[in-house]
């Protein structure tokens, strides 16, 4: 994929771009929109019941498809809305029985809410027929679904709208025909139509069809190009659908009974389906609900690999198409289209811990999967061909944060691996990206290598920690051979990277402050807090100790982490909270998906930590490394034996401060009600005890 960075690019490839292809995309199309048309023609719009529009409800028999089903899932060559919830479509039957309704029309009537959404439509038609597309603007309630709004626009009114509709995409595409940052925000159809008038001012699309220029845009610019997390799914219980998925070219999973999962619009929405139909596992609700609406939205180019049991991949396969909901069938309703390549079909040599239907997949182990021929008799275990490396997810969100914001605090509980993503993210930054999927030892030689050179510095903040030690101050001279003490003025740590980044102002320079609440920030950064501002970069301003002018470069980049069980964000000085961008590291249950004995790893993680949120707070769970050894789940009792009572049980007791009763709400059976004290018992059975207290559908005490 090619990518463009400036108007000259995209016009030099779109007078290369080949059209001789487009024919039967066009010609599926125009089939779509005809299709459109005569079920719902425009002038039937002052007509059309509810039941004829919204997604969640039964339909007659005969009566074909919804309208905004037949927008969002079955016309996918007019262009796509597919993705996240039915939020979209403005208003939509939940499968708890209730309507759910944008915020206009909240307090409504459904039939009531139905005739003003129909009405603003109605009006939208009249007015782009009208030409008067400012109108648009005024119309309220179709401002909550302009994906939607747009794709209708854009089919009743193909001479005046390109068939793309996110607003994002949109921007992005006004941004690279300009060759300069999109400006500020607009709803989607105003976008679209700036987009339009872009294309037709430019004599290389001349004589183009919108469909041409929808593909060529989203092939040589797609603005949905990013690294996403790879899964494994598994085609039901020791793989018996996979023939039938491999044969169908689709990824089937089951869950039937919450139905269609696009009418979810958030993980708590779908955890509360699933706990009212399976009480009895509610432990692990919430990573399910996760898991279901990460399936939910794949999008084309995705990657997940299909195993059968803990040891055997039988393909790896190319997201090719959106999720749709098949409730004809009787079994393994959730379905995403799949190209399949058999070529990596192996036995793995280790086991892995794929014991649910969803595991993420460690980007530099696909890479091995994906190297493998199945005629070649080579293995996983050999070294994966030369691939460019992908970030991370999450370290290239935090990159991304720092581009756009200068400086960021990562904040979350104890044990999330805040730390570890900011070093990841300074070794992307710094060049050493491959480290990131490399063992430990060689992650934490890379990370050494990185500090002991010019670009990278670390420091951990104290209460001790000063505006001496940070910017400039007088401090004793240890060179000095004179009686008495003698004092010297010294450049503190961020001044001096702040010199080497002036005299480089080609690289990146950062600076990764760890425990950034424990220190005194006002004090610490003093006037220099005004500087961090991107665009206050480079401007200079006159040291209180020395008189010396001083200026923060604008290729200085800042990385915080804090314990959110230490100070919460909000005890942090406002102007230090004003200018930098705050990532919330979670508890990650996928992280620690395993089994211990009869314990469930994940699910016990979930469970002990909704405890916490309600007894305590969300400030004080606990992440994922105490459940970690060496970067992969515990795997023995005789380590979640050590990781429970060594680590968990101190920390718990900390937070508790002393309140037998509290520990007790929390654990449960493991320790006694009046003393608080943890029970005494071997590996073994804690391992059994946690399975009965945490994941057997019991919500503990006093719930």
């Amino acid at each position: 994929m090619t990518s463009m960075t400036n108007g000259a690019d995209v016009l030099t490839a779109a007078a290369e771009f080949d059209r001789s292809s487009m024919a039967d995309v066009e010609s599926a199309a125009e089939d779509e929109r005809k299709q459109v048309l005569s079920q719902f023609p425009l002038e039937a719009w002052a007509e059309l019941p509810l039941e004829r529009y919204a997604l969640g409800q039964t339909a007659s028999p005969g009566s074909g498809p919804t309208y905004c089903r037949l927008l969002e899932f079955l016309t996918p060559n007019l262009g796509s809305i597919k993705g996240g919830s039915a939020a979209k479509h403005i208003m939509y039957h939940h499968v708890s029985g209730e309507w759910r309704l944008a915020a206009p029309l909240r307090g409504m009537e459904p039939h009531e809410a139905w005739a003003q959404l129909r009405g603003q439509f109605i009006q939208a038609f009249d007015a782009v027929a009208a030409g008067d597309f400012d109108a648009l603007d005024d119309l309220e309630v179709l401002r909550y679904g302009p994906t939607l709004v747009t794709k209708t626009l854009a089919t009743y009114f193909p001479e005046h709208f390109l068939p793309i509709y996110a607003g994002e995409h949109l921007r992005r595409f006004v941004a690279l025909l300009l060759g300069d940052s999109a400006q500020g925000d607009a709803p989607a159809w105003r976008s679209n139509r700036r987009l339009l008038e872009l294309v037709r001012d430019r004599a290389e699309f001349g004589g183009w069809t919108r469909y041409e220029v929808m593909h060529f845009l989203y092939r040589h610019s797609d603005p949905r190009s990013r690294q996403r997390t790879i899964w494994k799914i598994a085609p039901g219980e020791r793989g018996r659908l996979w023939d039938e998925c491999r044969t169908d070219g689709v990824i089937r999973v089951g869950w039937e009974q919450v139905g269609d999962l696009g009418l979810y619009q958030s993980d708590t929405d779908l955890k509360q389906a699933l706990d009212s139909h399976w009480p009895r596992k509610s432990g692990g609700s919430l990573t399910l609900a996760r898991r279901l609406l990460a399936f939910r939205d794949l999008e084309e180019g995705d990657r997940i690999v299909a195993n059968r049991g803990v040891d055997e991949v039988l393909a790896t396969g190319t997201v090719s198409g959106n999720y749709r909901f098949e409730p004809d069938r009787q079994e393994f309703q959730h379905t995403v289209p799949v190209d399949w390549d058999l070529s990596h079909a192996q036995r793995l040599s280790e086991p892995r811990q794929w014991r649910s239907t969803f595991a993420r997949v460690d980007p530099a182990f696909f890479a091995k999967l994906t190297a493998y021929q199945a005629d070649s008799g080579a293995g996983a275990n050999q070294e994966p061909q030369s691939t460019p490396v992908a970030l991370p997810e999450d370290v290239q969100t935090v990159l991304d944060a720092l581009k756009r914001k200068g400086q960021v605090i990562l904040h979350g509980p104890p044990g999330t691996g805040k730390t570890r993503l900011a070093l990841g993210a300074a070794l992307a930054m710094d060049g050493r990206a491959e480290a990131l999927d490399a063992n430990a030892d060689q992650r934490a030689k890379a990370q050494a290598e990185m500090l002991h050179g010019d670009r990278v510095r670390m420091v951990t903040f104290h209460p001790s920690y000063g505006y001496e030690d940070f910017v400039e101050g007088f401090k004793p001279d240890l060179s000095a051979t004179g009686p008495g003490l003698t004092l010297a003025l010294t450049d503190g740590l961020f001044h001096t990277l702040c010199s080497r980044a002036a005299a480089h102002p080609e690289q990146e320079f950062l600076l990764v402050i760890d425990e950034i609440n424990r220190g005194d920030l006002p004090r610490i950064f003093g006037e220099l807090i005004t500087l961090l501002e991107l665009d206050k970069r480079n401007l200079p301003v006159a040291l209180p100790v020395s008189k010396r002018r001083f200026s923060v470069p604008p290729n200085v980049r800042v990385i915080g982490t804090m314990n959110t069980a230490d100070r919460s964000i909000s005890h942090l000085d406002a102007a230090v909270r004003r200018r930098f961008a705050f990532l919330p590291v979670g508890p990650d249950p996928d992280a620690v998906s395993g089994t211990v004995g009869p314990l469930d790893l994940a699910a016990f993680f979930e469970a002990l930590n909704t405890r916490i949120t309600r007894h305590l707070d969300a400030d004080h769970q606990i992440g994922h490394a105490y459940l970690l050894r060496d970067g992969a789940p515990i795997a023995t009792e005789e380590d979640l034996a050590a990781a429970f009572h060594h680590e968990v049980i101190p920390l718990l007791e900390d937070y508790c401060l002393g309140r037998a009763e509290l520990l007790h709400r929390i654990l449960g059976g493991l320790v006694d009600a009046d003393t608080g004290r943890p029970l005494l018992m071997s590996p073994q059975d804690l391992a059994d005890a946690l399975a009965t207290e945490f994941t057997s559908g019991d919500s503990g005490p006093d719930a």
